[in-house]
């Protein structure tokens, strides 16, 4: 299980070096993809560590990350079959993928719209059907930071997140969730607010019931975002990630829950309403209810 420190230690890791995985580390790495292939939506997905260490440097390239990433030869592509919900089952694991490499001391970085798809879905044998939102490299980090990693995280402003009170609300938008009452969901919020994005744009907004534990999750697009990359819906992809950190932190804390979108969420002004996490009462922390 992960747990929130995993989710803070998580970066954008850009320059690697020049080293194929451990055995150690590939084998731990593809014994979860192998577990990690149905999201909380349903979809089926697939993963494959995609191993170019050995091979010619021009073949390298081929997977086409166009001077993004350096040093990097092993990566992690993924398929999912297009359908309703696809993308956000797609970020919510592949998050995953990526928190377990994090725990095994790896760097990774989210690729989404600088990369080679046709290169990456010969790799893996993309059927027609399906789709390849993202990939991510997989390595040891360098300790020395290109220049264009240094200018992605300065343009990007990589390190900057939005304020808490900018995405997360109680009973509306209009109302600012306060930290302390959102009591033992502060963490996995601000689990939330930490993660990655694309084009760092943080589209989530979560508005909490304000008599129980019950959060909403809303998405608000980019204007134009959508046409930049025609073939997957990126923010969609973020909604997942958003997805993966609250669960992940709420597990850690022994709460119990679950994603449903049975019940009619409030509409917000602007926002695009995805799915709600909701509280289950555990028995034994009450065990004579009235």
């Amino acid at each position: 299980m992960f747990t929130s420190d995993t989710i803070k230690k998580r970066i954008s890791c850009r320059s690697y070096k020049s080293w194929p995985l451990k055995d150690d580390d590939h084998q731990k790495l593809n014994d979860f993809l192998l577990t990690n292939v149905r999201g909380p939506f349903g979809n089926r997905l697939r993963f494959q560590i995609i191993d170019l260490a050995a091979r010619e440097q021009d073949e390298i390239k081929t997977l086409g990350t166009y001077g993004f990433v350096k040093g990097a030869s092993v990566f992690i592509v993924g398929a999912v079959t297009k359908g309703e919900w696809a993308m956000e089952d797609y970020g919510y694991c592949m998050e995953k993928n990526i928190l377990a490499a994090t725990h095994l001391g790896l760097g990774t970085c989210w690729l989404g719209g600088t990369f080679n798809r046709s290169a990456s879905a010969s790799r893996i044998s993309k059927g027609d059907d399906e789709v390849i939102p993202a990939i991510t490299p997989v390595g040891y980090p360098s300790d020395r930071k290109s220049i264009m990693d240094s200018a992605i995280r300065f343009f990007a402003k990589s390190h900057s997140r939005k304020a808490w009170e900018e995405l997360f609300f109680c009973g509306d938008t209009r109302n600012p969730l306060e930290r302390g009452i959102a009591g033992a969901y502060a963490l996995p919020l601000e689990c939330v607010r930490i993660g990655p994005s694309a084009s760092n744009k943080q589209p989530w907004r979560v508005v909490k019931e304000k008599n129980d534990n019950v959060l909403h999750f809303y998405l608000r697009r980019t204007p134009g975002y959508a046409e930049r990359y025609p073939e997957v819906s990126l923010q969609d992809v973020d909604m997942g990630i958003a997805m993966c950190h609250f669960e992940a932190a709420v597990q850690e804390m022994g709460r119990k829950g679950s994603w449903q979108r049975g019940p009619v969420a409030p509409p917000q002004g602007g926002l695009e309403y995805i799915v709600s996490w909701i509280e289950v009462a555990d028995p034994e922390m009450n065990p004579d209810p009235q």
